[in-house]
């Protein structure tokens, strides 16, 4: 599969689309899924050009689960669970909505889970989830 400069998560990335960023360093990006699966449902992506997990260079990949464990135990203590499930999915084929690689953290069990990419969330809550998240990893 080949790169799409243009797809939304290189625009986020890029800065030229709106995000609820929770947090950014140089290799990646996590912010808020604004169609949650769950409330607290977040993504975190490389700033590395690829469409699957299969394409991303091993640093990215490295880089991406440090981002994860570092922002999902934040995630977990904003939302007081004690647990999340990560998943990633690669191709179209797989469920993955957006062609450029990213992980989903979704707090707490997954009972009650709302479709994957279908219902758009409460603006005001994600914006507020967001905070707790900022908040638990500024401490």
């Amino acid at each position: 599969m080949n790169y799409d400069n243009n797809n939304i998560f290189a625009r986020i990335i890029r800065g030229e689309l709106p995000c609820i960023k929770v947090y950014e360093d140089a290799d990646t990006l996590a912010f808020m899924d604004i169609m949650p699966q769950m409330p607290g449902h977040l993504l975190v992506l490389p700033k590395a050009p690829a469409v699957t997990l299969y394409q991303l260079p091993d640093d990215a990949l490295l880089s991406c689960m440090q981002t994860i464990k570092k922002v999902g135990k934040a995630l977990q203590t904003a939302m007081a669970v004690e647990g999340s499930t990560l998943v990633q999915h690669n191709g179209s084929y797989a469920g993955q909505s957006v062609p450029h690689v990213h992980f989903h953290i979704i707090p707490g069990p997954l009972k009650g889970l709302k479709p994957h990419a279908e219902i758009s969330g409460d603006k005001t809550e994600i914006e507020a989830i967001a905070a707790r998240i900022r908040d638990c990893l500024a401490e």
